[in-house]
């Protein structure tokens, strides 16, 4: 039998974040082979009337096939998933971390293949664009372990934050677009950070579960040589295998300059995997009130109510600021007060002040306002 929690995910994947319609070529792609939650997503595929594809992935194997593999057969990979991804109009991606360390001994030359053929032409050109896609995790003991929970009180932490109601939150955001619409000047303050940029001319995005399981984010992106200042990041962050701590960029114009952190000659290396990587994409509110300290999992740290994230790499199509990059890393700064606090101004009016939006007409957006039963 069917876990009742999967089916009803399963359901808010497939009719709610991705919306299938009759006759559309729905991709499940499952990192970490979760037979049971594959069988409850091919169902409600089917019952929407759409057709099924599913892909069995595990890190591990991934690892082998990137180890010492030549460029031709990377390209090649990156050619067979491209043209599959052609023929989808939506698409479903889940990962059941096992090990988070997985790829940590691959070489740059390594990741760098995977990252400019199969992550870049597969995910950035094709799929971001051309489906309807949403992505998320999957409850594993990897998980419960990065989270300090036992394996019980994260699986039930998982279901209810993706199982919430999304439509609720989605409505909560609309001040918030508005806002930032006519918004020019941001900057923000906090311990080791003073940063400024403007973001006129670049729509804001509220991601309400459609494309991120859990969700709860709105972006958009600084003007692209706008950005001056200091960040200190104040959440760990896991990359390519490597936990990064005490991340810290200065800008000027736009670049990054200066990027130090626990292992400063690692992130100068990923920085320079190509241009853009020294450029931001995107800029972001946090607001999922359930989600309250980070567990290393972007998925989830990125979404954590009194946050924001300041994304070095490729700004999405929807909000395009002009930079392009096999690099989007999102990277957390939380600004409630265990955390240290912090403030947020929009053209120089105080806006959100340790967590907590303090203008009005944004109110709807604090935890107690979207977690009130009515």
């Amino acid at each position: 039998m069917l876990d009742a929690r999967l089916e009803k995910l399963a359901g808010i994947l497939v009719n709610y974040s991705v919306a299938v319609k009759p006759g559309d070529n729905v991709l499940v792609q499952d990192t970490g082979i979760e037979p049971g939650f594959d069988k409850a997503l091919v169902k409600a595929i089917h019952e929407a009337g759409g057709r099924a594809f599913v892909t069995l992935r595990d890190k591990a194997l991934d690892r082998a096939l990137l180890k010492d593999a030549p460029a031709e057969q990377v390209e090649l990979q990156a050619r067979f998933e491209q043209e599959r991804m052609k023929e989808m109009d939506c698409y479903i991606g889940f990962n059941a971390w096992r090990n988070l360390s997985s790829w940590s001994d691959l070489s740059s030359r390594e990741l760098g293949l995977f990252n400019t053929n199969i992550f870049k032409k597969v995910h950035i050109e094709t799929r971001l664009p051309g489906t309807r896609w949403v992505a998320l995790r999957f409850p594993s003991p990897a998980m419960a372990q990065m989270a300090a929970m036992s394996e019980e009180a994260f699986e039930d932490f998982f279901f209810d934050v993706c199982t919430m109601d999304y439509s609720r939150m989605s409505k909560a955001m609309d001040p918030l677009v508005e806002y930032l619409a006519r918004t020019d000047a941001v900057r923000i303050v906090g311990p080791g950070t003073d940063l400024s940029f403007s973001i006129k001319g670049l729509p804001p995005i509220k991601c309400d579960g459609k494309m991120n399981i859990p969700d709860g984010e709105v972006y958009t992106a600084p003007v692209r040589d706008s950005v001056n200042g200091t960040i200190l990041y104040n959440t760990q962050s896991e990359h390519e295998g490597f936990t990064y701590e005490n991340i810290r960029f200065e800008f000027r114009d736009g670049r990054i300059t200066k990027a130090t952190s626990n292992d400063e000659k690692r992130i100068n290396r990923v920085l320079d995997i190509d241009e853009g990587a020294r450029y931001v994409g995107e800029f972001a509110f946090g607001v999922n009130p359930y989600i309250t300290r980070a567990m290393k999992e972007t998925l989830f740290d990125e979404k954590i109510s009194g946050s924001i994230h300041f994304t070095p790499g490729n700004s999405y199509d929807d909000c395009f600021n002009g930079n392009r990059s096999s690099l989007h890393w999102d990277l957390v700064l939380i600004q409630t007060p265990e955390f240290g606090g912090g403030e947020i101004y929009l053209d120089g009016r105080l806006v959100r002040k340790d967590g907590l939006f303090v203008v009005p007409e944004l109110e709807g957006l604090n935890p107690a306002n979207l977690m009130r039963k009515d």
